[in-house]
């Protein structure tokens, strides 16, 4: 008589039954959100297109705002002093380049650079009123940029002076000097006292000039200022020898 062997069925161990339930589980999901994850996909694609499209732009008009600015120095850089027609037409060419690059290209890097040179453009052709307008937009628009900032309030601080108002001109020569980090504090201080000077403050001058000595030794306009002071100490030893001598009077 023949002996069968019985085979017991076999079972899945418990960790590869879960395993397959949850693949089945799986498949079962994607086929039921197929659609919407198609759906995302898309979107996600559509996205970094877009963001792509975006980036490629500002690139481009970086390096257009770039060529523009570059274009324009240079019509304002090469200008023959002995040709007082072609000194207009480059400055003329420069100021309309500035313009159209803060127009156009207002973001780029190349922005806060034309918007200065349209300044000082405008200052040389004697356009006050839209050199003082250019510098002041640069000021109120690009102000992190702290070095071209403390360069444009210079230079409106003389454009003031151009047209004779002295107290806005102390206001942006002030500026900088309340600046620690300006590079161009020295030169803000040495301006401020020359108004002093101007306005017979000859004590406010005097300090000015000693601070400048003191602080920025190695400054350009130490040397001017160590002359200014030996005047103003001369003239205040005058005044005080001639008071003096004004009083011994019988």
């Amino acid at each position: 008589m023949a002996y069968r062997i019985k085979v017991p069925p076999r079972e899945l161990p418990t960790d590869e039954a879960h395993l397959v339930g949850s693949l089945e589980q799986w498949l079962m999901d994607m086929k039921k959100y197929r659609w919407s994850l198609v759906a995302g996909v898309v979107v996600l694609v559509v996205a970094g297109s877009v963001v792509a499209a975006v980036l490629w732009q500002n690139a481009e008009s970086a390096r257009k705002a770039q060529d523009l600015e570059r274009e324009a120095t240079l019509h304002y850089l090469m200008r023959p002093l002995n040709d007082p027609k072609k000194v207009e037409s480059n400055m003329q060419e420069a100021i309309a380049l500035y313009k159209k690059i803060t127009v156009e290209y207002p973001n780029t890097p190349s922005a806060p650079l034309a918007m200065f040179g349209l300044g000082n453009a405008l200052l040389e052709t004697n356009q006050l009123d839209a050199a003082i307008d250019a510098y002041t937009r640069l000021i109120s628009t690009y102000g992190s940029n702290k070095p071209l900032v403390d360069l444009a309030r210079q230079k409106l601080a003389y454009a003031y002076l151009m047209k004779g108002d002295v107290a806005q001109a102390a206001q942006s020569y002030s500026a900088v000097l309340n600046n620690p980090e300006a590079l161009n504090r020295d030169q803000a201080m040495f301006e401020l006292a020359r108004l002093d000077e101007s306005q017979s403050r000859f004590d406010e001058a005097l300090k000015r000039y000693q601070e400048l000595i003191k602080s920025y030794p190695n400054s350009p306009f130490a040397n001017e200022a160590v002359l200014r002071e030996k005047i103003l100490d001369a003239r205040k030893s005058h005044e005080a020898a001639a008071a003096s001598s004004s009083d011994q009077k019988p």
